[in-house]
């Protein structure tokens, strides 16, 4: 029987609700509040949790990233009084099911509650197989969500957009749904766009016929003709150049194309995936990037997280690059001292995952043939930083002036100003996106990364506060 979690701090609600569960027969239990709801859901796997927002503790549009992080994660449907449609997208974006209005008629909550828990059913019983992770390595919530989506594109043949800052592991990534794939058993096709010259971009993805051009001393094989019934990977897709976006977008709709100096068509069944850290939404806003392109390749999107922002992988992460580099050199593995890992861990890691991998094998030089890595063996340029940013974190916040929060013309606002908590939270808000806004002027990227905020929020703040980015 599925189970169903109740969260609302109104008794009559609870009531309602549990009295209509009731009468299906669907066991259930009752939470009022954050900690009470983090409690149960400890405790118990739900299907289905139907959750307030308003607590007396939070917010519980706050308790989605939780909820869904956890192993197989229930349904959510959000019931609450205090609608609105910033807190409508933000539920959406979280991954609910429905978001409902107090006061809901008892048909609606049943109808959406039936719909969830049948959705739920065929979900588990089309669970997909076990998936083939070699080389992946992370158990943090961040990358649960990558999974369950590595899951559904190893199941499917729709093109897929990997985006995420340098070196966080696309190009893996991208290899790995293809391991879990049909198309397993066929290439896998890598194209650098940003290493190929704009006069050899058609080459080299549709080939040549002998005497296309001066130098054309053979007929060539294009990629994409490579790639028939594999997967075509292409790396750094912002890079690739706007006259050849058009034809690739032919490529894409009818999977054929005409080698270099031919006049015939060849066809190529392959399954398009595609990689890039820019931002393509901006590129299209910009005119740089073909917008039916960058819709036609997003059919699936997977966004890969910055190492900053998983903390939790990094030492399993180290672990598997020590022992991966020292069977590569014949070595045995080494230990990791406690003060090896608290490093690596306080560290911000800017170039992510590569850059991860790269410092431990400067670790495992600088450590010859001692058994044990210590902070000792890490590159001076990291010890230098991780240590002023924990002389900053620890100096008083009297004798330092914060140049990320404070600036010249930013006012103080005092709590006799305001008359009540939500508009002194509105004015926090608001003095927060002036800073950003300074901070980082019209480069709406850098705004998004520092706060943590998605671009369709972000806009919503700047509307509502009438801020221009």
């Amino acid at each position: 029987m599925p189970r169903v979690l109740i969260v609302d701090d109104d008794q009559e609600v609870q009531s309602t609700m549990a009295s209509l569960l009731s009468r299906q027969d669907i066991p259930h239990h009752l939470a009022r509040d954050m900690v009470s709801t983090r409690k149960a859901l400890q405790q118990t796997a739900y299907d289905l949790i139907l959750l307030d927002v308003g607590l007396p503790d939070g917010n519980g549009l706050d308790l989605l990233p939780e909820i869904k992080a956890l192993e197989n994660s229930p349904e959510v449907i959000i019931l609450t009084g205090r609608g609105d449609s910033e807190g409508a997208e933000l539920a959406i974006e979280g991954g609910v099911w429905d978001y409902l209005l107090k006061p809901s008629s008892i048909k609606e909550i049943k109808l959406s509650i039936s719909r969830a828990l049948k959705y739920r059913q065929q979900k588990e019983s089309a669970r997909p197989r076990a998936l083939d992770l070699s080389g992946v390595v992370g158990s943090s919530p961040a990358m649960h969500s990558c999974y369950d989506l590595l899951a559904c594109a190893a199941g499917s043949d729709s093109n897929i957009l990997i985006t995420g800052e340098t070196g966080v592991g696309k190009e893996l990534m991208a290899r790995t749904i293809h391991a879990n794939s049909s198309r397993s058993g066929h290439p896998f096709i890598v194209v650098d766009c940003a290493g190929i010259t704009d006069s050899l971009v058609e080459s080299t993805l549709f080939g040549h016929c002998r005497g296309a051009f001066t130098g054309a001393l053979a007929d060539h094989t294009g990629l994409i003709s490579q790639a028939h019934q594999g997967t075509l990977f292409l790396d750094e897709l912002g890079d690739l150049p706007l006259a050849i976006q058009k034809s690739l977008l032919r490529v894409l709709q009818e999977r054929k194309f005409r080698p270099v100096g031919s006049s015939r068509e060849q066809k190529s069944d392959f399954r398009l995936m595609a990689a890039t850290n820019r931002d393509l939404e901006t590129m299209v806003s910009e005119g740089t990037f073909r917008n039916d392109l960058y819709f036609r390749i997003k059919t699936m999107h997977m966004h890969l997280p910055p190492l900053r922002d998983r903390v939790q992988d990094i030492r399993p992460l180290a672990m598997h690059f020590v022992d991966e580099l020292c069977a590569r050199s014949g070595i045995a593995s080494k230990g990791l001292g406690a003060d090896f890992l608290e490093t690596l861990e306080a560290y911000h890691w800017p170039g992510n995952v590569r850059e991860l991998c790269n410092v431990i094998e400067q670790a495992l030089v600088a450590c010859a043939g001692e058994t044990n890595l210590y902070s000792m063996h890490l590159p001076k340029e990291i010890r230098i930083k991780v240590t002023r940013s924990r002389l900053e974190r620890n100096t008083p916040a009297g004798s330092r002036q914060d140049s990320s929060i404070k600036t010249e013309n930013a006012s103080h606002t005092s709590l006799s100003e305001l008359f009540d908590f939500k508009s002194y939270k509105q004015e926090c808000e608001k003095k927060y996106l002036q800073c950003l806004l300074q901070k980082y002027p019209g480069n709406v990227p850098a705004m998004l990364r520092l706060s943590g905020l998605s671009r369709s929020h972000f806009y919503t703040l700047l509307k509502k506060y009438d801020l221009d980015s």
